[in-house]
């Protein structure tokens, strides 16, 4: 079984922001393998399915996105998964909009959603797929930058990144952390 956790703010405002890939990805994740987000358990909407002949839950952390760590390890803890089938999707700034960093283990960096499900699973030994939103240019500050609304040109850059995400999952699931590294990294 795998457990994929989307990162992302619950509140309707943030709908349409880069701080929300996380939950895009879920999002496009369970409309394409008919995977409803219709149940809650532990501060989370989730959702159970079949990907790549392989049990998934599909999790959405309502919880604010510096907390996101506090759902993910209840649903570690209660299904007993080994963190080597886990995967974090969330959004970052240093990688470009519309591309995708892939990796099998590491630090938050300066994300916050990422320190919280660090600190909470007390390891660095989950993967991870960072969706790239690009750094803000000129004088804007990061936070207005990563929970601000998004232009449909830029959207559309964005969803690039999203579905290059629903791709590396399905392949990961498939043929592991490694050689999804290898495919989908060169890219970026």
């Amino acid at each position: 079984m795998y457990i994929i956790i989307g990162l992302g703010n619950p509140e309707p405002e943030y709908s349409n922001t880069r701080h929300n890939m996380g939950f895009d990805v879920i999002n496009k994740l369970a409309k394409e393998y008919d995977i409803s987000l219709n149940r809650t358990k532990f501060n989370a909407i989730y959702g159970t399915g079949i990907i790549e002949g392989e049990k998934v839950i599909l999790i959405k952390p309502q919880t604010f996105m510096n907390n996101s760590g506090e759902s993910a390890i209840e649903f570690v803890d209660f299904y007993k998964e080994s963190l080597k089938n886990i995967i974090v999707i969330y959004d970052d700034m240093d990688t470009e909009a519309g591309t995708i960093r892939i990796r099998a283990k590491g630090g938050p960096g300066s994300h916050n959603g990422m320190k919280s499900m660090v600190n909470c699973l007390n390891s660095e030994d989950f993967s991870r797929i960072r969706v790239g939103i690009g750094r803000p240019s000129g004088e804007y500050d990061r936070i207005d930058y990563v929970i601000g609304q998004i232009d449909e040109q830029e959207r559309k850059t964005l969803e690039k990144g999203q579905n290059e995400a629903v791709q590396a999952i399905k392949f990961w699931i498939k043929d592991g952390i490694d050689n999804t590294m290898n495919k989908y990294n060169i890219k970026s």
